[in-house]
């Protein structure tokens, strides 16, 4: 595969139609292997995949860092975006214990421990990672907006925001992206999220587009995933819900068979006839599969073949976290 991405726009923001998510080189998807890492990311430049998706919480910080390493020299190659306001504050009955804080001083003592990591002096988007509801979110953003004044972001984003939450904060400084879970299982956001950021002019990033992966089809049981894999305890992915979304996953096998793609690209495909302010961040680690997702932007999907996924392909059963998880999203 040598053909580039196209590019579509997030607001005022060009990105590539895919991006790259970077979480699973550091945390919370099992084993990771560095410089396989690296050279994702570096291939991923190559092809024209030129938005990078980390957090400080990933890893916690090593994330950041490695992505820093990678994109040494080719800073201007890329976009950057990062993400703050979850916290860690260990105490010794709960050594990972995290809390969401969106105060004015964590904004600035955020931006400039990710500035370090990543290398540079500025971030391209700076996403609020989760809403904290003890702070007001014209407090957080107008403390964000503080830092493109600087210079030291260029665009602001949000991340699993509810649709007055971004109405507050878009009134405060204008908001760029919203990055929020979606893809052919979880549907939630066209009732309410995707009509707010249109009226709003603000663009949207799905994470997970290909269901954690399940969509893939590569993985049909947790017990095939590394024992620290948080996936391995997903409501969606044990007991009764397993079942009724592996259904699911044989549909999207089924259709993607009969279109000459894999299930990954399929499911890549149908967020990007979504829209073109829609720009899916699908993670990996691995050069194989990143090569495999992009070539998702040439599956093209008639009206026909969306209107049948639409009619064939349900919502996933089970909820998307546990509950602490589900807590934390869409306020």
């Amino acid at each position: 595969m040598t053909a580039t991405l196209k590019q579509r726009r997030l607001g005022p923001l060009a990105v590539s139609e895919i991006g790259l998510g970077c979480m699973g080189m550091s945390a919370f998807y099992g084993t990771a292997d560095e410089d396989e890492a690296l050279a994702t990311i570096h291939r991923a430049i190559e092809l024209g995949c030129t938005l990078l998706d980390t957090a400080e919480m990933y890893g916690p910080f090593t994330n950041e860092e490695l992505v820093g390493r990678a994109i040494a020299g080719r800073r201007d190659e890329v976009v950057v975006a990062t993400k703050f306001g979850i916290r860690f504050a260990p105490t010794e009955e709960n050594p990972t214990n995290r809390v969401l804080d969106g105060s004015r001083e964590n904004v600035r003592r955020s931006i400039e421990g990710s500035l370090k990591r990543l290398g540079t002096d500025h971030v391209d988007l700076y996403y609020l990672h989760r809403v904290d509801p003890n702070t007001p979110i014209e407090e957080t953003v107008g403390a964000m907006g503080e830092l493109v004044a600087e210079g030291k972001v260029r665009h602001l984003g949000l991340s699993e925001a509810a649709p007055e939450t971004i109405r507050r904060a878009h009134r405060t400084h204008p908001i760029t992206a919203l990055q929020t879970e979606y893809s052919l299982w979880t549907r939630d956001p066209e009732a309410e999220i995707l009509p707010t950021v249109r009226e709003l002019g603000i663009g949207f990033v799905p994470y997970s587009p290909l269901g954690r992966g399940f969509l893939s089809g590569r993985f049909k049981s947790p017990d095939e995933l590394d024992p620290n894999d948080f996936r391995r305890h997903g409501p969606r992915f044990t007991g009764d819900a397993l079942q009724q979304n592996l259904k699911l996953v044989a549909k999207v096998e089924e259709l993607a068979a009969e279109k000459g793609c894999t299930p990954g690209q399929l499911a890549l495909a149908w967020v990007l006839a979504q829209g073109d302010d829609v720009v899916p961040i699908p993670g990996t680690k691995r050069r194989t599969y990143l090569e495999e997702n992009l070539g998702a932007a040439a599956v093209e999907l008639s009206a026909e073949d969306l209107a049948r996924i639409d009619a064939e392909i349900p919502q996933a059963a089970g909820d998307r976290y546990d509950r602490t998880g589900m807590a934390t999203v869409n306020r």
